[in-house]
């Protein structure tokens, strides 16, 4: 397995404008629990941002639980990935999913992600 399984600042989508141009230029991808973005970057790795929002996955302990899912699921998965910025949206289903159903819709979603943004082998 290459490299380390971290989960430094430099693979977190941390700005606005990050944001921003990942829902302008991304793709869309989703399930019934989860909704990604995802846009091709130049920096070599792949980074993660999270929108778990209020409506979708209710309170703090709810949505903590689901972003702590994500952001472990990542962390495991982030060397499969292709250099792309990638926006995880939690919808009303994950807010009473166990963390084991979570981890397989993720873990799903990460391999569509690898096979549609992967860039083409052909250059």
């Amino acid at each position: 397995m290459p490299g380390r399984l971290t989960l430094p600042a430099r693979l977190r989508l941390r700005r606005k404008s990050d944001f921003t141009a990942a829902y302008a230029r991304g793709r869309r991808i989703g399930d019934g629990l989860f909704a990604l973005t995802v846009t091709l970057n130049r920096l070599g790795a792949p980074r993660l941002g999270l929108a778990v929002a209020v409506r979708a996955a209710g309170n703090a302990v709810v949505r903590n639980r689901i972003r702590r899912t994500i952001r472990e699921s990542f962390r495991l998965h982030q060397h499969a990935l292709p250099a792309v910025d990638i926006v995880v949206s939690a919808r009303a289903g994950a807010r009473l999913a166990s963390a084991q159903v979570l981890r397989e819709s993720l873990a799903a979603l990460w391999k569509k992600v690898g096979e549609q943004c992967a860039p083409s082998q052909s250059s």
